[in-house]
């Protein structure tokens, strides 16, 4: 038996605790596919979604890549603006605020984090 695991991103069980917002849909990618080394997952936002939450990683050192699966939105870290869509990746270090305004289709977004040279930890909701 081969080490492989594949799924539809729909096949994703989703987050739907007390932090769960309202336009999106926020999926465990790597707890799903068995992913030790780093946290992945695919966050589903609406059109024009407010509600991605301004965040930074300054506490847990941790770094995060951004990957647009479909759609477009705006990464906004500081007083700069990043234009995401299929085919571009944005590395964010962790002590930048970073949030991300969906544009007018929505965005898929597939989010990889993990902190330099430490073992890959699930990070706790703040």
């Amino acid at each position: 038996m081969s080490d492989v695991t594949v799924k539809r991103v729909e096949e994703l069980e989703n987050y739907n605790g007390e932090k769960k917002q309202d336009g999106m849909q926020f999926r465990y990618a790597g707890k799903e596919l068995g992913v030790t080394a780093w946290g992945m997952n695919v966050i589903d936002l609406d059109p024009r979604c407010p509600n991605y939450p301004e965040h930074d990683h300054s506490q847990s050192g941790q770094e995060e890549v951004y990957v647009i699966l479909r759609g477009s939105a705006i990464l906004h870290v500081g007083n700069q603006h990043h234009e995401l869509v299929p085919g571009v990746i944005a590395r964010v270090g962790p002590g930048e605020k970073r949030k991300i305004e969906p544009g007018p289709e929505g965005a898929t977004v597939l989010a990889i984090g993990a902190t330099p040279g430490q073992p890959w930890t699930k990070p706790q909701f703040s």
